[in-house]
């Protein structure tokens, strides 16, 4: 069973890696854009300067989980929390920019994980999003990033996430 589930996704990984675009490379790992978040607040999710885009704090489209990393949610949860993260933020990118081909390459990610404080499995937690977001721009989409514990996020989401890319 394990080798079949780790077969399907080397299968899936090697025809995301062969698609065109970073939406074909999502659709070929099974992935699909959720309609983006609306702000809460005054402020808005993304903000050019020059060739950068600034996006401010994500969380998954809509919010569905909530949880504290190392109480009421494990790593595996929380990851994948990271990951519905990442596909909230490329949703805001794809609706900003038309298409995420006009993404050069993901800059910086600044990741927030609702934790004890005694959790010590940020990075691990921030890796879905990495993984997504390597999914979408391969190379591209690997960036410097923080993966930071938070006492409290906003209305009890398990991950936040905010990210700097280059575009085209």
């Amino acid at each position: 069973m394990m080798r079949a589930a780790l077969f399907t996704l080397a299968l899936l990984a090697a025809s995301a890696a062969q698609a065109d675009t970073p939406e074909q490379r999502l659709a070929a790992a099974g992935l699909t854009l959720p309609p983006p978040n609306k702000p809460i607040g005054l402020y808005v999710p993304a903000a050019r300067s020059g060739k950068l885009l600034f996006l401010a704090g994500h969380t998954e489209c809509p919010i569905k989980a909530t949880g504290k990393l190392g109480a009421t949610m494990d790593v595996a949860a929380g990851k994948a929390n990271a990951a519905s993260v990442a596909l909230c933020m490329l949703a805001t990118l794809k609706a900003e920019l038309g298409e995420l081909s006009r993404v050069k390459r993901v800059v910086r990610v600044m990741g927030l994980v609702n934790a004890t404080p005694e959790f010590t499995d940020h990075p691990a937690v921030m890796n879905g999003f990495s993984e997504v977001m390597t999914t979408a721009f391969g190379d591209a989409g690997k960036a410097p990033r923080t993966a930071a514990g938070a006492g409290s996020l906003p209305r009890g989401i398990p991950v936040e996430v905010e990210a700097v890319v280059e575009l085209k």
